[in-house]
Order: C-alpha cells, then sequence, then structure tokens
C-alpha cells in the first residue's frame, strides 16, 4: 500500500520560493537576524523541558537528593518522575483558549510566571510533598509554554527558514538535557542538599528570560488577522521579511494567502473541536499526529530520558561518577544529532527521515536488548558494554527525526484555526504517553529486567510499518499550501485565484 493520492497531489499555482531572492544572506538583513534573536527566546521552551527530564535523571544518581526524599522506588519514584507531565495535562484544557484568546506570547508569558514560581518551590522544597508540588507547576506552566511557543516560531518564522527553524523548537529538548546532565555531574560533589537544589533553581532561568522579554516579541501575524488586526498582520510581516515594504511581492503573497485561508476556514466554520475528526482530511491529521505523539515517547527513549540509572543496572554499571560522564556525553550526543536532522530537514525531506531514524531504532534497539540478556543470562561483561555502544547508536537515529520534526509537523499539517486545538491533542498524547511511561517503566523493568526490552521491540516495529504507509511529505510549502496534501486542491483555490486577480488589477 502506498501513500495515498493526496500525497501526489499537485502543487499549488504560485510557489513562494520564486518571490525570494536566492543569493540573500539572512544574515546581513538586521530585521531577519533581529526576527531569529526573537525565535531563540522561543527556543528556549523546548530548553527548558529537556532540561527537566535530565535533571530527575541526574538526581536520582545523587545521594543527597536520594537520602533527602528516603530513597524513593517502584510507584513512589514513578510518581516523581511522571507528576511534571500530569501537570501539563492539566494545562492542556486550557491552553487553547488562551493561545486563540490572549494570543501566543501572552500565553506564554502566563506559563514562565508559573514555571519560575515551581522552581522557586522546588529548590526550597523541605520534604517529597512539597517537591511533587512544585513538580506539578513545573509541569503545569510548561504547558503553556510548549503549547504557544512552538505555534509561534512557525507563524513568525521567515518561509525559507521554517522548517529548519521549527524543526531545531524540539531538537533543543536534548539540549536541555546537555545542560541538566552536565550541571548535576558538576553538583554531584557538592555534600549538602545544594547538590540537587542548584539544579532545581538554573531550571528557572529560561523562565526569568521569558518573563522579562516575550511581550516585546512580534505577534503571530497569522493570530493578528484572525482578530481582525490586518493592518499590524502587515506590519509585522513587512517589517521582519521586507525591511518596511508593505508592498513587497513576498509580504503581499504572504498576507494575502493568510487572509484568504482563515476567512475560508471562518466559511467553513473550521473552529471547533468536532472539526478535527469532521473531514477526511482532519481524520487523516489526526491520526497521523496522535500516532507520533505516542510514537515519540513508546520507542524506548523513556528508558534513557528519565530511568538511565536503571538500565545501567541491569548491564553492572552502578559506578555514579561513571553513569553521570556516560549520561552527560550521551545528552550531548542527542542534542547534536536532533539539531543536525532540524537543520537539514528541507533538504533530505520529513518522510525519509523518519524512516531513516526509525529503521535505525529498531535494529540498535533489538541489538541493545539481545546484548542485556547476554549479559544478564551469562554474566558476559563484553556484552554489558556493547549495551551502551547501542544505546548511543539507537539515541542518535531517534535523535534525527523523533527530536526535531514531532512538532514542527504537526503544526505543519494542522490549518490555522485548528492549530491550538489540534496541537492540544498531541501535547495530550505526548503528556498522557510519558505519565504513563514514567509511571510503568520503573516497575517493569524492576519486574522483567531485560525481558522489558522485547515490547519495545515489537513496538518499535510496528512504528515503522506505520511510518512507511501514513506519513507524507511537507516539505518546501507554506503553511497554507500545506493544506492541499489532506484537503485537495480545492481547498485552497480559492486563496490562489485571489492572488492571481490581485496581480491583474495591479
Amino acid at each position: 500500500m502506498a501513500p495515498g493520492p493526496a500525497v501526489r497531489a499537485q502543487r499549488p499555482i504560485v510557489d513562494y520560493h520564486q518571490l525570494v531572492d536566492p543569493n540573500a544572506k539572512w544574515w546581513k538583513n538586521s530585521r531577519i537576524v533581529k526576527r531569529n534573536l526573537w525565535i531563540f527566546l522561543l527556543l528556549i521552551t523546548s530548553t527548558a523541558n529537556g532540561y527537566d527530564g535530565s535533571m530527575m535523571n541526574g538526581l536520582q544518581l545523587i545521594n543527597q537528593w536520594e537520602s533527602a526524599f528516603d530513597f524513593p522506588t517502584g510507584a513512589k519514584l514513578g510518581l516523581l518522575g511522571a507528576i511534571q507531565n500530569i501537570g501539563s495535562l492539566g494545562a492542556l484544557p486550557f491552553t487553547p483558549y488562551l493561545c486563540d484568546g490572549l494570543g501566543r506570547k501572552k500565553t506564554i508569558f502566563i506559563g514562565a510566571l508559573i514555571v519560575v514560581a515551581g522552581a522557586i518551590i522546588q529548590t526550597a522544597a523541605q520534604n517529597v510533598e512539597m517537591f511533587i508540588g512544585s513538580r506539578f507547576m513545573l509541569g503545569f506552566g510548561l504547558g503553556f509554554c510548549t503549547a504557544a511557543a512552538p505555534m509561534l516560531v512557525i507563524e513568525i518564522a521567515y518561509p525559507t527558514q521554517r522548517g529548519p527553524v521549527s524543526s531545531v523548537y524540539n531538537a533543543l529538548w536534548p539540549a536541555g538535557a546537555v545542560v541538566a546532565a552536565w550541571l548535576t555531574f558538576g553538583t554531584f560533589h557538592i555534600e549538602s542538599s545544594w547538590a540537587w537544589r542548584v539544579p532545581s533553581a538554573v531550571q528557572a532561568v529560561p523562565s526569568v528570560l521569558q518573563v522579562l522579554l516575550v511581550l516585546f516579541c512580534p505577534e503571530s501575524p497569522r493570530w493578528l488577522v484572525a482578530k481582525g488586526r490586518e493592518a499590524e498582520a502587515l506590519r509585522v510581516l513587512a517589517y521582519y521579511h521586507a525591511r518596511g515594504d508593505e508592498d513587497d511581492a513576498l509580504v503581499r503573497f504572504e498576507f494575502d494567502e493568510i487572509k484568504n485561508a482563515i476567512e475560508g476556514e471562518k466559511v467553513q466554520k473550521q473552529t471547533g473541536w468536532l472539526q478535527l475528526v469532521a473531514t477526511p482530511g482532519n481524520r487523516r491529521r489526526m491520526r497521523i499526529i496522535i500516532a507520533i505523539a505516542f510514537f515519540s515517547q513508546w520507542s524506548g527513549n523513556g528508558l534513557a530520558s528519565y530511568y538511565l540509572n536503571k538500565v545501567f543496572d541491569t548491564i553492572g554499571i552502578t559506578d555514579q561518577t561513571e553513569q553521570l560522564l556516560i549520561s552527560a556525553f550521551l545528552n550531548v550526543w542527542s542534542a547534536i544529532n536532533a539539531i543536525a536532522g532540524g537543520l537539514y530537514c528541507d533538504r533530505i525531506g520529513r518522510r525519509p527521515l523518519f524512516l531513516i531514524s526509525t529503521a535505525g531504532m529498531l535494529v540498535f534497539f533489538v541489538l541493545q536488548t539481545v546484548c542485556s540478556a547476554q549479559f544478564a543470562i551469562h554474566g558476559n561483561k563484553a556484552a554489558g558494554n556493547a549495551v551502551v555502544a547501542f544505546l548511543f547508536l539507537y539515541s542518535a537515529f531517534y535523535a534525527i527525526a523523533w527530536s526535531p520534526l514531532i512538532t514542527s509537523y504537526t503544526l505543519e499539517i494542522l490549518p490555522f484555526n485548528l492549530r491550538a486545538k489540534g496541537y492540544t491533542i498531541f501535547a495530550f498524547s505526548v503528556s498522557a504517553s510519558l505519565v504513563f511511561n514514567q509511571y510503568i517503566n520503573p516497575i517493569a523493568l524492576a519486574a522483567l529486567q531485560w525481558k522489558y526490552y522485547i515490547f519495545y521491540c515489537v513496538w518499535v516495529a510496528f512504528e515503522l510499518v506505520f511510518v512507511y504507509f501514513f506519513l507524507v511529505e511537507t516539505k518546501n510549502r507554506t503553511l497554507e499550501e500545506t493544506a492541499v496534501i489532506f484537503d485537495g486542491l480545492e481547498s485552497v483555490a480559492e486563496v490562489f485565484d485571489d492572488n492571481k486577480s490581485d496581480k491583474k488589477d495591479e
């Protein structure tokens, strides 16, 4: 079964690449540089999220943290790992209404304030209940930030940079993990409770920057158009994309395309929750979105992200310094590969990257399972060391697609009026899968040891089949053009007819 007819749909009439000077260097345009600096402020949201997972991994390797909270294991340890994502789940019912009502940047501001408050309480925690409550707050605030930030990134990015820039958003998750891994390694030698309080305090840094600066960031032109603030939207596009020239061909194309697409969605009443499953195109979108959300967390990566010390225990690596060093280098390795995958997504394509990534994950997770079994059954030290090597290779293949692309791909395939709600479903699916994984993984590892890996081998094989048959290519399209893949040419025909009419009128 090959991808459906919509995958091979004819390209729209207008190609925005024709309106961009191919020889222009973005770093020579001060307005684009300024806009990219604002985007960087939004990208660190993902860094903050990645920091949390790695920090919890590192804290479990610090005796001061374990003794402070009575050496948590099993269900208690699972709750400590999962509570942050439970907090994110608690925020989800509110995020689409804040994103669509107040705007993207105000939603980020509110979320960042909550994160800062949670980090302060976490740093000052005197008992496990206080620590758990603070982590719920952190998750609740991050729920707002991680919903609004990637939407704003993808909606203000320069057209030819949108794919790499928006993909780097999620690729910075492992970058945050790198900071946390090395920080916990550095504080490991502090003999007081500051060994774990310092990493807890540093978690607030990205959110403090956002509290101070994000309200000065440009708002999404698409949100402004949807709110009837068309003149303001045109000024934003012109300022950042054409040095203030509102008559620039690219700016007019973007503005007209956005305006007509949003008007068309309103006419078709594509705004309610039921619209997510009301048409064949939207059902196809949701099938892909929910699948990649669960796949991103149910591919065995949760073991390395949150319970790496338990994995080490199964292969005889028990020295804390050695565990922390491997964890730190693994996060650096993952960050490098994730950023590379994000930057090259427009050259290679989303679908090929997902296929290469998932196939590589399957191969090396199977080898990791075989070697873990050899160590457990025969005590083969070489097999135990091989697990570490295969873990690095598995992480590289996971990172090139599943780290950078899941967020940008989800937002690319959603039309504007359903973007916040559709992304909420994606975020809910990610958080739900994380809560399940974080709670179940330590229990299953304790009970089954290496045999638990077999489940992931089978599951990743299923993921590869799904990716091959259902994921579609979206590279080199504007957000509005991507609707063609799912809804057919008629969904955007009016947009391009209007563009042609405007040109004739000129």
